[in-house]
């Protein structure tokens, strides 16, 4: 159901949209963990390892994909704010035609470079077969993985973040019940883990296309909705293509981190490829208030309701740092128990615990700056966040891991330390251009997108 974001409390309007995005995220981030759970209680550190780097390089293409969504998303927003029905069908209809016919051309293009990527990430000669296995299934899944984030994006842009959370919820479960089939009942390996990944997102796009059809009226669909407008492609891809080139070279930058970690030995990557599935769990709220922040600034550019929007990223940013603030004093005292939970190995969750201790300051953080960049991507401004990813990456997250991986060779808690001080960059350019952009805001705001 479409929801107008432009009215009643603002906190109530955040907290409404935010909660069952939250959840979904959370949702997402236990059925990814659950692969690397429940490998590790039936296989070994080498399959263990194989599903931690495949989920890696699977989660590259996966926000590559939401990335470009949120284009969608925003000028969904927008035409809702405005009340623009014919404008939200045909973005509806171009995003569809656009990102499955792009889901297509990845599926074809990863399988043929399957093996290589492997060895580009310098995968341990243990755990290349597995990999293989896994990313060569998950591959086959990219249409309904594209798919399933096609939908979720309409819905939000529309200001329903529920019906999203439902699919997440019906995929959740069936993932976990597939992993304990094919990983522990039929011993199937990281290949079973990659199955149960990629039935549980096609059964749940097949429950959302249900949804959709009931609801077509609702939505606006129509035909002739399908037929491309170079226009609004263009305007979608403005918006989306920066967001997903930062989130790709955000994700680039923790693979290169896992390199580094590969190069260290089995056991150390098995300890970065756990956090790295844990600390995804921190970023819910970062996550959220990112997404929502996007959507609901996006309705009031469109209503004209410049005057909520300042008040929408207050809101967020007391919420992500809040968050932050506990994650990182429960992580100081839990690491090592909570990284224990996925692996057997004593020295395994020592190295996680250590790298989780110096890694978990980046959530409070990128929390802030998470909120800044909802902010940008409902201005239109979306490259300001790319350009402040790029800057953290390039000049101090990728450099200072390397440099701590060759000089710390007893510890991973200063590579961990590397995102963090990343996002303190990110947050500092984040300010300024935010105090920028908000002299004179609602002249500015109400000329944009």
């Amino acid at each position: 159901m479409k929801r107008s974001l432009t009215e009643g409390s603002v906190f109530g309007n955040l907290a409404y949209f935010s909660l069952p995005y939250l959840i979904s995220f959370f949702l997402q981030t236990l059925y990814g963990m659950a692969d690397l759970f429940i490998i590790g209680q039936f296989n070994d550190t080498g399959s263990t390892t194989g599903v931690s780097i495949g989920s890696q390089a699977m989660h590259l293409l996966t926000v590559m994909i939401v990335g470009l969504a949120m284009g969608s998303t925003v000028l969904i927003g927008k035409a809702v704010g405005e009340s623009n029905r014919e404008k939200v069908s045909k973005i509806i209809g171009n995003t569809i035609t656009m990102m499955l016919t792009l889901s297509l051309v990845l599926t074809a293009v990863l399988l043929m470079l399957c093996r290589p990527i492997i060895l580009l990430l310098r995968t341990p000669p243990e755990a290349i077969d597995e990999t293989r296995r896994y990313m060569t299934v998950c591959f086959l899944g990219i249409p309904f993985i594209t798919a399933y984030n096609i939908i979720s994006s309409i819905f939000r842009g529309l200001g329903d973040s529920k019906t999203p959370m439902y699919f997440v919820a019906a995929a959740c479960a069936v993932n976990i019940g597939l992993d304990y089939l094919f990983i522990g009942a039929l011993e199937m390996g990281a290949i079973g883990a990659a199955l149960g990944t990629t039935l549980s997102q096609t059964f749940s796009v097949l429950i959302s296309l249900i949804v959709i059809a009931r609801r077509r009226d609702e939505l606006g669909l129509r035909k002739g909705m399908l037929r491309l407008e170079p226009r609004l492609i263009r305007q979608i891809l403005t918006i989306g293509i920066p967001v997903s080139a930062q989130d790709v070279f955000i994700q680039v930058s923790f693979i290169a981190i896992t390199v580094f970690a590969n190069r260290r030995g089995l056991d150390d990557a098995a300890a970065v490829g756990i956090v790295e599935k844990l600390i995804g769990m921190f970023f819910l709220i970062p996550s959220s208030m990112l997404s929502a922040v996007s959507v609901i600034t996006a309705q009031c550019i469109g209503a004209g309701r410049a005057d909520r929007v300042r008040k929408t990223v207050r809101y967020a940013i007391f919420a992500a740092v809040s968050f932050g603030i506990v994650s990182s004093a429960s992580m100081m005292l839990f690491a090592e128990p909570v990284v224990s939970l996925f692996t057997d190995s004593l020295h395994v969750a020592l190295l996680g615990g250590q790298y989780m201790r110096g890694y978990i300051f980046d959530c409070l953080f990128a929390g802030i700056h998470f909120c800044f960049s909802g902010y940008f991507c409902a201005c239109g401004r979306s490259v300001v966040s790319f350009i402040h990813n790029c800057a953290s990456i390039v000049l101090v997250r990728v450099p200072v891991a390397y440099f701590a991986s060759v000089l710390f060779t007893d510890t991973l808690f200063p590579m961990g330390l590397a995102s963090t001080f990343g996002s303190i960059l990110s947050v500092v350019i984040c300010a300024v251009v935010y105090i920028c952009m908000n002299i004179d805001m609602p002249n500015k705001l109400t000329k944009k997108l």
